[in-house]
């Protein structure tokens, strides 16, 4: 008997992140010592007061179902967060949904948003899971190459050229894995520009928004004039609050938009579970302190993980303005990005993800996450420096 697999699957790869994190962990019950630098997992304990709601919560039975969109108190928290805090508004009643986890719902914006056929533009390097999105959904992702020349910045230049008759989305991460740049308002208003002329979508993924540095703030695509109409933001709680088990995030955007996806949910994952939507609640509220220890503490590590990679010979490494990955060149090594990858993995057992991964203008870089523990940044900085002499032979 033949097995028929439906087409889409030809054009998506498995994800290139989740593949290392799972060679780490059979590489650690082998009896290896990895340093794992590959993924975006925070490695602070979720902050206490998150903890106490959702286990108050399941101690007085709150382990039903829920309204499909979200309970009304983190509806309202969420709102209330992107008003005062993005200059965003949207009625809570209509549009925000509450997610389990911020991955499903940008894909859910972008199933709402495109057709088999479609295409969507995409800045790269990026996430890997943007273009992998699309094909699931029979679309097609097109890069907008980005430079290390002028720090990754998305300009129209970039983009203009890149429409054609079946664009409907432009997605925008900022603050951006793996580069770690941070929108101005300069390239936000370029962008806003860009998808009115050209009637697009824009499906903007904010999950670093916290994490930003030297004095930098967030700018949220959906506050300027003329984008709220037209912009589905995505956002959660992994990365800021170190709730990355919980899965937990939402979708905001205007109603008529909300009101489509609203129906993805519904016959897919139904709602995020009762009890950890109300620890969203204390995560929204009551977490302001820990956040900022958090960022605090981030800014040593990049610091740290900057210096270290600038050590190297053949490597070169600019301080990133958000996020908490530094996206290294190591084009001076003589080694390809995944080369170079699998020799720090074989040779030092420190795990990274080779820039190839990310798409167009990865590839030369990889990407080291600095939200490991400053003993496993030490760790793998002395391993990378016994390594790099050797380089310069390749």
């Amino acid at each position: 008997m033949s097995v028929r697999m439906a087409q889409r699957f030809a054009r998506v790869e498995r994800s290139a992140t989740v593949a290392l994190l799972e060679t780490v962990q059979r590489l650690r019950r082998s009896g290896v010592e990895v340093l794992d630098l590959s993924g975006g997992e925070p490695d602070f304990p979720t902050p206490g007061v998150v903890v106490a709601e959702a286990v108050s919560a399941l101690e007085g039975g709150d382990t039903h179902y829920t309204p499909s969109r979200g309970v009304p108190e983190l509806l309202r928290a969420v709102a209330d967060k992107l008003a005062v805090e993005n200059g965003v508004h949207v009625d809570p009643a209509t549009g925000v949904i509450v997610t389990p986890s911020a991955k499903q719902a940008l894909f859910t914006a972008l199933m709402t948003v495109l057709d088999p056929g479609d295409e969507v533009i995409v800045p790269t390097p990026a996430w890997v899971s943007y273009p992998a999105m699309a094909g699931l959904l029979g679309a097609r992702a097109v890069s907008a190459e980005l430079s290390a020349e002028d720090g990754f910045r998305l300009s129209r230049r970039v983009l203009e050229g890149l429409v054609t008759d079946r664009t409907r989305a432009l997605v925008v991460n900022t603050p951006a894995n793996p580069t770690g740049h941070v929108l101005d308002r300069e390239e936000a208003e370029e962008i806003v520009a860009f998808a009115v002329d050209h009637d697009l979508v824009l499906v903007v993924d904010e999950i670093y928004e916290k994490i930003v540095y030297d004095g930098r703030v967030h700018l949220s695509l959906a506050s300027l004039p003329g984008a709220a109409e037209r912009t589905l933001t995505v956002n959660g709680f992994s990365k800021a609050y170190a709730m990355t088990g919980w899965r937990l995030g939402y979708l905001a955007g205007p109603e008529p938009l909300i009101s489509q996806a609203l129906k993805v949910q519904e016959h897919t994952v139904s709602c995020a579970a009762s009890f950890v939507q109300r620890g969203g609640v204390a995560a929204l509220t009551g977490t302001a302190d820990d956040v900022a220890a958090m960022l605090k503490e981030y800014t040593v590590r990049r610091d740290m993980t900057v210096s270290a990679l600038d050590a190297l010979p053949g490597v070169t490494c600019t301080a990133p303005e958000g996020a908490f990955y530094a996206f290294a060149d190591v084009r001076g090594t003589g080694l390809s990005s995944a080369a170079f990858a699998q020799r720090l993995l074989d040779e030092a057992a420190v795990t990274v993800a080779p820039g190839s991964a990310f798409g167009a203008g990865g590839e030369g870089y990889v990407r080291l996450s600095f939200a490991a523990s400053r003993e496993v940044l030490r760790g793998a900085g002395e391993r990378l420096s016994r390594l790099a002499a050797p380089w310069a032979g390749n």
